[in-house]
C-alpha cells in the first residue's frame, strides 16, 4: 500500500519531490504506525461493512478499525459481533492490495480472544486490535495484551514475521484524573515496554477523556483549548512520547462533519487558496467544519503526535495533506542529520536556526513521516496536495 496512491503517476510526479514509499505489514513497524495516517473507525453493526471498507481503501484510507466497544449499543453486540466475522469473511476473499490495515476494536480480552478464534482463518486480513480504556493498575491491559499474544500463538503469526498488532487506547479515569494520573502512566509505559514486539502504537481517547468531566468542544475549539484534556495529552506525551523510546503516539478524534452555527471567526487564511486558485475549496472545507480540523491537526504535531483518528471519510484526505513533508521541512531535516558532532547553522532556506544536537530527534521524526508520506515539491502547496486528495 501507498499514500496518495489514488493519484495518476503524472499527478505524483508533479506534487512530489520525494513520493510517498510501498509499505505493508511485514514493514518496520516505526513506518506501519506512522503509515497509518488517518485511521477511520466505524461501528461493527453497520450494514453492507466489507462493502464499505472497500470503499474507502479505494479513495485513499489505509487503515480502519471496526468497533464493538461503545460505536455499538450493548443490545446490539453479538449481532454486530457476527455481522463483523461475515465482513472479515468477504475481505479474505479479495486480493490483499485491495485491504487496509484492518484493525478491530473489543470491550475485553474475552471478547477480543472470542472474536479472534471465531475469525479462524480469516484473521489473516486483520492486522491487530485496538484495546479501549487501557490502564495497568488492574489486570485489564496486561490481560488485553495476553489476549493477543494468545492470538499470535494459537494462529501461527508469532513466527511468520507479521504478528497481530496492539493499539492501546489511552482514556480511562485513572490516565485521565490528575490524582492518579502520572502512576497510571507509568505503570503502562512498564507494560508497553513489556510488550514491545506486539504494541504497535499508542492511541488517545480525547472523548472519553472529556466524558469525565462532563466535557464536549464545540466546532471551534480544538482539543487543546479544553485544558484539562490537553494537560491530559502533555503528560501522555510526556511519560510515553519521550525522544529515546521511539514510541508512536497517534491524536484523538476530530468529531465535526457536517455544517452548523459557528460562533467565532474561521481562522482559515485566504491567502494562500487564491494563490492556488482554489477558492472553491476553502469555501468547502468551511462549510464541511474542516478548517477546525486543520487546526487541530497542526497542534497535533506541534505537540509530538502522528497521524489522527478520524469518524467521517472527508477528514482522511486532510489529514494526510496536512502528514505531508514540506520541502523546506526536509531539507532542515536533512541538513540536521548530515552532521552527528553538533553545532548550529542557518537553514538551507535561510530562514532558521538549525541546531544540529537538539534538532537531531525532531529530524528523525519527519524523515521517517516523509517514508511513509512523501515530500512535496518546493512549489507544492498544503492547498494543492488536499484539493488532489479530495477529488
Amino acid at each position: 500500500m501507498q499514500h496518495f496512491r489514488t493519484l495518476d503517476p503524472a499527478e505524483q510526479e508533479r506534487l512530489f519531490f520525494l513520493a510517498p514509499e510501498h509499505f505493508d505489514v511485514g514493514s518496520d513497524p516505526l513506518l506501519l504506525a506512522v503509515g497509518l495516517g488517518a485511521t477511520l473507525y466505524s461501528p461493527a453493526n453497520r450494514a453492507d461493512l466489507a462493502k464499505g471498507v472497500l470503499k474507502q481503501t479505494a479513495a485513499g484510507c489505509l487503515s480502519s478499525v471496526l468497533c464493538l466497544e461503545d460505536a455499538v449499543p450493548d443490545d446490539e453486540l453479538d449481532a454486530a459481533e457476527d455481522n463483523l466475522l461475515a465482513a472479515l469473511a468477504d475481505l479474505d476473499a479479495r486480493h490483499p492490495d485491495e485491504l487496509p490495515l484492518l484493525f478491530i476494536r473489543c470491550r475485553s480480552a474475552e471478547q477480543l480472544l472470542r472474536v479472534g478464534r471465531r475469525a479462524g482463518e480469516h484473521l489473516r486480513v486483520v492486522t491487530g486490535f485496538v484495546l479501549p480504556k487501557f490502564e495497568n493498575e488492574t489486570s485489564r491491559g496486561r490481560d488485553f495484551l495476553d489476549a493477543v499474544a494468545q492470538l499470535n500463538t494459537e494462529s501461527g503469526r508469532d513466527n511468520a514475521g507479521t504478528p497481530l498488532r496492539a493499539m492501546p487506547i489511552i482514556e480511562d479515569p485513572l490516565t485521565t484524573h490528575v490524582e492518579t494520573r502520572l502512576g497510571a502512566l507509568q505503570n503502562i509505559a512498564a507494560l508497553i515496554d513489556e510488550f514491545q514486539e506486539i504494541v504497535l502504537c499508542v492511541r488517545l481517547g480525547a472523548t472519553d477523556m472529556s466524558s469525565a468531566f462532563g466535557i464536549r468542544r464545540s466546532r471551534d475549539l480544538t482539543i487543546y483549548d479544553v485544558q484539562v484534556v490537553a494537560s491530559a495529552i502533555g503528560d501522555v506525551v510526556n511519560v510515553l512520547g519521550r525522544a529515546e523510546h521511539a514510541r508512536v503516539i497517534s491524536a484523538p478524534v476530530w468529531e465535526h462533519f457536517t455544517n452548523s452555527e459557528r460562533l467565532l471567526k474561521p481562522l482559515l487564511r485566504v491567502t494562500p487558496f487564491d494563490a492556488a486558485n482554489e477558492k472553491e475549496l476553502r469555501q468547502r472545507i468551511l462549510i464541511d467544519n474542516l478548517d477546525g480540523l486543520l487546526r487541530e491537526i497542526e497542534l497535533d504535531q506541534a505537540n509530538g503526535l502522528q497521524g489522527k483518528t478520524v469518524i467521517h471519510p472527508s477528514h482522511v484526505p486532510v489529514v494526510h495533506a496536512m502528514l505531508t513533508v514540506t520541502h523546506e521541512q526536509y531539507v532542515d531535516a536533512l541538513d540536521v542529520m548530515s552532521n552527528a558532532v553538533g553545532g548550529v547553522m542557518a537553514s538551507t532556506y535561510g530562514n532558521k536556526m538549525n541546531e544540529l544536537k537538539p534538532h537531531r530527534s525532531w529530524a528523525e521524526r519527519t524523515l521517517l513521516r516523509a517514508r511513509a508520506f512523501g515530500v512535496a515539491r518546493a512549489d507544492v502547496s498544503f492547498v494543492e496536495l488536499l484539493e488532489a486528495g479530495m477529488r
